[in-house]
């Protein structure tokens, strides 16, 4: 349960009279989420006064039925979260990931026997990542946004339209009130509205392919091991949760998601298991499941004039590998470390010139992974012969040439240059 739910409205009213309408703060994100309250405490660490708005209520945000995906949670990712006072909230509800096996297959024929193995144990002493389940996550997040005073957290809000203008973005809110601040920053989802009407255009397409999420509890313990077994019409992934259970991301064609969200618990539990495959015993669906149809969404900017865009607003990317919130994760620190350091230097956080810094730091490196990851669903997501062959052969190159294999890896476990200085472990 969210604490401090009666403390949502309390800097609102701090600002609001019975004549005056208006309040004002250093930045305002809109749309809350996963990488918004992260950006709302990494912000906050650096000084500034943030607003917050949620369209939806804070209960259904929070809710165990919103959102039942878990996120693996890379190693800068996880130093973030802890430098943020969040980890401490969620750790004891995580699974760590030891290794990552990635096979190519078949339903119900079972994987090829040539398989690639990540083992966390040749790139260091952590773990590659930590499973988090987005539920508990929200929850922390948004209880580390609630103790925190210089964060105003308001919800339900929904912002209509946001003018730019010298010194200020104003927000108008559907109660008629409006918000001023130095900067807005679009947390709002794939395509994001806000930035589609600041005249921001995006480039993507729909994958035909849907994501259906659910939970299983098996007869043996996984280990910790993490599972990417490719199958022709996409990635069936099997993700370690706390005890012997198992988070499934199972990608498959519209119509043949559709079916099967469609079936009773039975019929769809046997679908599941033809295939998951026999090798951690019995295996049963629990709880509900979910279904996201996946594309991919690629912003041109990231940033115009008092506006910039953080997270899913910027990159929408097929999650194949598992590093969607991360690299959102990325884009708030970045984002942070620019704008409190050019404050510093008495720069305006507004203007062009210093968002740049931001959009020039993250946008490679998000828009190399998004392209990666969509060439190995493309690569993978098919049972054509001939590139049957040339990525079994692809597997099996990769696990025999061990620089080749440990840049997969370090890349998976997010330890890659140019991190933001609160994702670096003894940064200052």
């Amino acid at each position: 349960m969210i604490r401090g739910l009666s403390r949502i409205w309390t800097g609102w009213n701090r600002h609001m009279t019975d004549t005056d309408t208006s309040s004002t703060g250093d930045i305002a994100i809109i749309g809350g989420g996963l990488n918004g309250a992260a950006l709302a405490l990494a912000l906050a660490r650096e000084g500034f006064a943030v607003t917050m708005f949620d369209a939806a209520p804070l209960d259904i945000l929070v809710d165990e039925g919103f959102d039942g995906r878990a996120t693996a949670i890379a190693a800068g990712s996880r130093t973030m979260l802890r430098s943020l006072g969040v980890w401490e909230r969620i750790e004891d509800t995580t699974e760590p990931i030891s290794d990552i096996l990635v096979s190519d297959g078949r339903v119900s024929e079972g994987a090829s026997p040539l398989f690639l193995h990540f083992d966390h144990k040749e790139v260091g002493t952590e773990p590659f990542g930590t499973l988090a389940e987005n539920r508990h996550l929200r929850t922390a997040l948004y209880d580390a946004v609630a103790d925190h005073d210089g964060i105003d957290h308001r919800a339900p809000v929904k912002v209509m339209r946001v003018e730019y203008g010298t010194g200020w973005a104003t927000l108008h809110l559907d109660d008629g009130s409006y918000h001023r601040a130095r900067l807005a920053v679009a947390c709002d989802g794939r395509r994001s509205r806000t930035a589609q009407a600041a005249g921001i255009r995006y480039t993507g397409w729909d994958y035909g392919q849907t994501g259906i999420v659910c939970t299983v509890e098996h007869e043996r313990p996984h280990q910790g091991i993490a599972h990417e077994y490719f199958l022709p019409s996409g990635p069936f992934a099997i993700l370690p949760l706390k005890g012997n259970r198992s988070s499934l991301v199972w990608t498959e064609r519209h119509d043949i998601a559709t079916a099967a969200m469609g079936l009773d618990d039975a019929g769809f539990g046997a679908e599941v298991a033809r295939r998951f495959g026999a090798f951690l015993g019995d295996v049963q669906v629990i709880g509900p499941r979910w279904s996201y149809p996946l594309s991919l969404s690629l912003a041109h900017d990231y940033v115009k004039p008092r506006l910039t865009l953080v997270g899913d607003s910027a990159h929408g990317v097929h999650p194949i590998a598992g590093q969607g919130l991360n690299l959102g994760f990325k884009d708030s620190a970045a984002l942070a470390e620019v704008l409190g350091e050019a404050d510093r230097r008495g720069e305006d956080i507004g203007d062009l010139n210093v968002l740049r810094r931001y959009e020039r730091w993250r946008r490679f490196d998000n828009t190399s992974m998004a392209l990666g990851m969509d060439v190995l669903n493309r690569l993978f997501s098919n049972d054509v012969a001939p590139l049957r062959l040339v990525r079994d052969m692809g597997i099996a190159a990769v696990g025999k040439i061990g620089p080749l294999r440990r840049m997969f890896m370090r890349q998976a476990a997010g330890i890659t240059p140019g991190l933001p200085k609160v994702m670096r472990e003894n940064a200052r």
